[in-house]
């Protein structure tokens, strides 16, 4: 019976004083092996108290548990030598607990950082998981966990409680965020949580997830402008904001405050271009494309020409360069490490100079120099590859030996390489080895390094690359271990990927635009904000959805292209930007900024991934965008 698993994981419910309130609970099924727990409280004191309601759940012979909070937690989070500082589980058998560090062995946060609320916990047997809504009538609901003697414990706040420090973006540790409700005499709640046996593959979240938004996706979202406008806009906002000529350059960022910018020593205006990731080839390879499309030579011209510019100028090993900036010219990629090139970086830039070759010789234009380089990056990626698969994380700028093979931001070389099998079939081949190497990242549910400023965390950048890189091997190969490794990466970059709609303050910013936030990913544990960098693969993820027939995955996709076509500015002064400016960060939770906040500034890669989606959805005029 389904209360005997209940029962055995010991759900109690605690912080109520148990004189002052009568506590009923009842259990219905529910889908996924879940069970639905309702608890009424009603206060019985004779003046008003201040209260907060626990529910939690226990997991026994988990002695090394794994955890899991959707966009927030992953494992142990925060790999021990990793330089930047954020929440870090660690059992105290092994390493004590120092919250000033951010390392604990319990951890309660706020639902609004979680992708969707919930919280997982694995053992040797098993695991189990404990979902929850963003809000409940106390308030902000809260999600954590525990450990203790081989016991993990998961409960849900009602309202939350953040311990044993929060962290909101800082190195340094800020008071614990919290709330209580106040309770008048005679005052009855009832509050929710589901709770979720699971076998020991970690992968078991995956149907919960799906569970979870399909109650959340009820309500349509509404984009503000057709797929058709929005990459008018981006186009526009992309060539007029971030375009330089001399050189031809996508500069990374451009304020919103054209005041502030313009007479305030140039604040806003980033004079730097990475050659991906955060600026450089896909977005100018997105112009490019708009451009031959829609006839507009304009942005022909400044695409090609920003493209050309990278491409002459590789780097001593035969790679690209990092980033230029204004005042050096080319150089490093942002790491720390003297001379050191970010692979992610260099391999994004090759896959999609190679997608622009293609694209640029369909339209009669065929361009050598950019295969030249295309060659020559991906010959520096086989030359450096492990026996064992591993393309390493971080190559010398001037030799191209590996400086690290920590991490798994060697993957997008995968992607790279398996498209251009049919330039030489070397390629193909070293990337049939990355994509077993890589695998085990995959399998173990905790991929990490993929972007160069959050070192080796897991992001869902490293999701996106995963896509990227598996769909290109089943497209190349047509072998069905690939595309069950795709799944299994799109079913982990999802959890990333808010299933709800978080509920602002209709006086902040994206409140009273009605933001909706389905269908935005968190940045990553380290960034908790929002941002709309899956765009990136939304052709595979449409293909991904057709080779598994399986329309969850297209769902998904067309959430992700309709909550971005929110917030393009239509016109200058819209939402105090000018046309065609999109920003970086949604602020959904207490982190960097205030819930409800936006980050005024316009990004080359916001708007760039917005302009690669919508020409790719154009593309794709059978499906319903």
């Amino acid at each position: 019976m389904v209360t005997s698993w209940v029962d055995e994981a010991r759900l109690t419910v605690s912080g109520l004083d148990p004189e002052l309130f009568e506590v009923e609970t009842h259990q219905a099924a529910s889908a996924a092996s879940g069970v639905t727990v309702t608890i009424t409280a009603t206060y019985r004191g004779a003046v008003p108290a201040e209260a907060r309601l626990r529910v939690s759940a226990t997991l026994a012979d988990a002695d090394d548990p794994y955890w899991l909070i959707p966009g927030l937690f992953y494992g142990e989070n925060r790999p021990a030598d990793n330089g930047r500082l954020f929440p870090r589980f660690a059992r105290t058998a092994d390493e004590p607990g120092d919250p000033q560090r951010f390392v604990s062995p319990a951890w309660s946060f706020r639902a609004d950082r979680a992708a969707t609320p919930a919280v997982f916990a694995w053992g040797a047997a098993g695991g189990l998981a404990l979902a929850v809504d963003e809000h409940s009538p106390l308030g902000l609901t809260g999600i954590g966990f525990a450990h203790d003697a081989g016991t993990a414990l998961v409960h849900a706040d009602f309202p939350y409680v953040e311990a044993p420090v929060s962290y909101v973006g800082s190195q340094q540790p800020a008071t614990p965020l919290a709330q209580t409700h106040l309770w008048q005499p005679g005052e009855r709640h009832t509050v929710e949580v589901c709770l979720y046996r699971l076998p020991t593959d970690r992968h078991a979240y995956a149907p919960v997830l799906r569970e979870r938004h399909a109650r959340s996706a009820v309500t349509p979202l509404k984009p503000w402008v057709g797929v058709a406008e929005a990459a008018e806009l981006a186009a526009y906002g992309l060539h007029r904001w971030h375009f330089r000529p001399d050189p031809a350059v996508l500069l990374e960022t451009a304020a919103f405050d054209r005041e502030f910018n313009d007479n305030v020593k140039g604040l806003g205006d980033r004079g730097a271009m990475h050659v991906a990731w955060v600026s450089g080839i896909p977005y100018a390879h997105a112009l490019l494309a708009h451009g031959r499309r829609r006839g507009n030579a304009d942005h022909v011209a400044a695409g090609a020409a920003v493209i050309d510019h990278i491409c002459a100028n590789l780097a001593p090993a035969g790679t690209f360069w990092g980033q230029w900036t204004a005042d050096r010219g080319w150089g490093q990629s942002w790491t720390p490490v003297r001379g050191g090139l970010h692979a992610r970086t260099l391999a994004e830039a090759t896959l999609f100079l190679h997608r622009a070759v293609r694209a640029e010789r369909a339209a009669g234009t065929p361009r050598p120099g950019w295969l030249d380089a295309v060659r020559s990056n991906l010959d520096v990626a086989v030359r450096n590859q492990r026996a064992d698969g591993n393309l390493g994380s971080l190559l010398h700028a001037a030799d191209g030996d590996v400086l690290s093979w920590a991490g798994a931001a060697g993957l997008t070389w995968v992607a790279a390489l398996a498209e251009a099998g049919d330039l030489d079939p070397a390629y193909l081949a070293a990337a049939r080895r990355g994509g077993d190497y890589y695998g085990r990242f995959v399998h173990e549910e905790f991929l990490h390094g993929a972007p160069e400023d959050v070192d080796l965390a897991p992001t869902s950048e490293d999701g996106y690359a995963a896509i990227l890189a598996y769909v290109a091997l089943w497209r190349a190969t047509g072998e069905h271990r690939w595309l069950d490794m795709a799944r299994r990466a799109a079913d982990w970059m999802l959890t990333f990927r808010y299933s709800y709609d978080v509920t602002f303050d209709e006086h902040t910013l994206l409140g009273h635009y009605g933001f909706r936030s389905r269908g935005a990913d968190q940045a990553s544990p380290s960034n908790q904000h929002l941002h709309s960098y899956g765009l990136i693969c939304l052709p595979e993820m449409v293909e991904l959805a057709a080779a598994t027939g399986d329309p969850h995955y297209l769902e998904r996709t067309r959430e992700n292209l309709a909550c971005f076509r929110q917030f393009i500015a239509r016109a200058d002064g819209d939402f105090n930007a000018y046309r065609g400016m999109a920003s970086e960060r949604y602020y959904q939770t207490a982190c960097f900024q205030a819930k409800g906040m936006l980050l005024t500034l316009s990004h080359a890669w916001s708007v760039g991934v917005l302009l690669l989606g919508c020409e790719a959805a154009l593309n794709l005029p059978e499906i319903d965008w």
